[in-house]
């Protein structure tokens, strides 16, 4: 069998790849990418057993056709460095040797029989439940997400991304107990009710791969897998099962105390303070007063503390609440809008924090739980 092939064709599809690979495998043969060559194609397809990658590139040239194992760090590492060029490789279908050959060198690998590769388990066609959504859609609800999401082993359900389909809007969702997401989306139209819990890794491969764009990206889903199909790549893997938390249910609706504050001068604050608090809890007490927002970070093990008074839109009465330094600054930076809006009900309840104007056709608020500040 002989292929000819884009050298950066194929090194940016098995890098893309590449990310569902794990550190260690249950499997040796799963250290490998599969190759199934045919009709002028190479599939390309990478597996950790829970979840499978697959991506397709043209050949330039073949000759026969089959399918072949080779080991993931050995072939990203031969092509990774190649310029863009013909890259030819000629397999040997009795010891599987590939002898690789290009405009300045050749090198020759050992492969391996396909035979011992597991075979993913896609959600067929006719099967499940089936939702389409723009990239550009399933991007943005995973950039505002992803920093919420858990890493328990206790509560598996809290370690993803919540879809949550209402047939004319759908609401990505996630929570670590701490923090929480409500990215409610007014026109993605799934068409459906239904919902399903993406995992964390899932999700990050989501992102740093789609395009952002309008392409049409497919997801069939049943209670305990998922396909994604786009049209560069194919995903199968394992959805987290069971029951989401209900995330509306701590959410407080009214709040007397609102304060608007400029995002980026927040942002900065926060990371002044960062490094007065408490290396521990990370607390920041959070102080609204009259056209004033006051920030205080303090580490009594270390006697030393920072404080930091900005100008805010605020007439209320004086509260102070604690609140997590870092998870507040990861807001502040996830958010785009100019300002950002803080609503507050007392010091013992969840504060909201929203965007001072809201991206098109979208309703996003997140959620810090209190911490308990020290008179």
């Amino acid at each position: 069998m002989l292929i000819k092939v884009s050298s950066m064709a194929l090194s940016s599809r098995l890098a893309a790849a590449s990310k569902v690979l794990a550190a260690k495998n249950s499997l040796p043969i799963l250290e490998c990418f599969l190759f199934d060559v045919a009709d002028g194609h190479i599939t390309v397809t990478a597996s950790d057993a829970e979840k499978s990658f697959i991506t397709t590139l043209p050949t330039i040239e073949q000759i026969g056709g089959g399918r072949f194992c080779v080991s993931a760090r050995k072939m990203m590492d031969t092509v990774r460095e190649l310029p863009e060029q013909p890259l030819t490789l000629d397999i040997n279908e009795e010891n599987y040797e590939i002898k690789g050959s290009h405009a300045t060198g050749s090198f020759s690998i050992m492969g391996q029989s396909a035979d011992p590769y597991p075979t993913p388990r896609p959600v067929g066609d006719g099967e499940g439940s089936r939702v389409v959504l723009p990239a550009r859609t399933i991007i943005n609800g995973l950039n505002r997400t992803l920093f919420a999401t858990a890493n328990d082993e206790i509560r598996q359900v809290m370690n993803g991304v919540y879809f949550d389909m209402h047939g004319d809007h759908m609401v990505f969702a996630a929570t670590d107990g701490r923090k929480l997401v409500k990215d409610i989306v007014l026109d993605a139209n799934p068409g459906t009710e239904g919902s399903f819990i993406m995992p964390k890794k899932v999700a990050t491969i989501l992102k740093g791969t789609l395009a952002m764009n309008d392409t049409e990206v497919k997801i069939r889903y049943m209670s305990d897998r998922a396909t994604i199909i786009t049209p560069d790549m194919t995903m199968h893997f394992t959805l987290i099962e069971g029951t989401y938390p209900n995330y509306n249910a701590v959410i407080p609706q009214n709040n007397p105390f609102m304060a608007t504050i400029d995002r980026q001068s927040l942002a900065s604050a926060l990371k002044r303070v960062l490094v007065f608090c408490n290396q521990a809890s990370g607390l920041v007490k959070v102080e609204l007063n009259d056209g004033t927002i006051r920030l205080t970070g303090q580490d009594h093990a270390y006697n030393t503390s920072g404080e930091e008074i900005l100008p805010c839109d605020y007439s209320g009465n004086h509260i102070a609440i604690g609140f997590s330094c870092q998870f507040m600054l990861e807001i502040c930076n996830i958010l785009e809008s100019d300002g950002v809006i803080i609503e507050l009900a007392d010091p013992a309840r969840p504060g909201v924090i929203k965007p001072d104007v809201q991206p098109d056709n979208e309703e996003l608020l997140m959620l810090l739980m209190p911490m308990r500040v020290d008179d």
